[in-house]
């Protein structure tokens, strides 16, 4: 089996018992990316991109329960999540260690995320979200068309 992979799950698991939910307490994509960063960090000094794309992978789901179990704030914590981790992208881009698997996951969170936003009633506003950050994405794309990074595709919903 992968190492990354038990690394994730040991992550997650010890993220979810540190996070035990109690009955009524919401979700937080913006302090889930700070855990699961802050981790990564301790243990290398580098960011393990395998991991990055887990936590970029669930920003969908995070979008949904952010939302429904914070009424007042799930919009702003989900945002916050999504911003860092794209964050961390740009600054792995600026390094030249941005893997294209990285830009793809992003993309693919993008359009997931766009589509949960305009499905569910109550979260058209998260669609601001989403293009601020495929806003960001798309300025690490190879110009002129910026539809390439490094020369190689990127995923668009069209393409998969």
């Amino acid at each position: 089996m992968d190492p990354s992979i038990l690394v994730t799950r040991s992550l997650l698991n010890q993220f979810q018992v540190e996070m035990e939910p109690r009955q009524s307490q919401p979700t937080d994509y913006g302090r889930f990316v700070i855990h699961i960063v802050k981790r990564m960090t301790q243990q290398s000094s580098s960011i393990d991109q395998a991991m990055l794309r887990r936590a970029i992978g669930l920003a969908s789901s995070y979008l949904v329960t952010d939302t429904s179990t914070n009424s007042e704030r799930g919009i702003q914590t989900w945002c916050t999540g999504f911003h860092r981790l794209v964050d961390i992208m740009v600054v792995l881009h600026s390094r030249g260690e941005l893997e294209l698997e990285t830009v793809n996951e992003a993309s693919k969170a993008c359009s997931e995320c766009w589509s949960v936003a305009g499905t569910w009633r109550g979260m058209e506003d998260c669609r601001q979200g989403v293009k601020e950050v495929a806003a960001k994405l798309k300025k690490l794309l190879d110009e002129p068309h910026r539809r390439t990074y490094k020369g190689s595709k990127v995923y668009t919903p069209n393409s998969s």
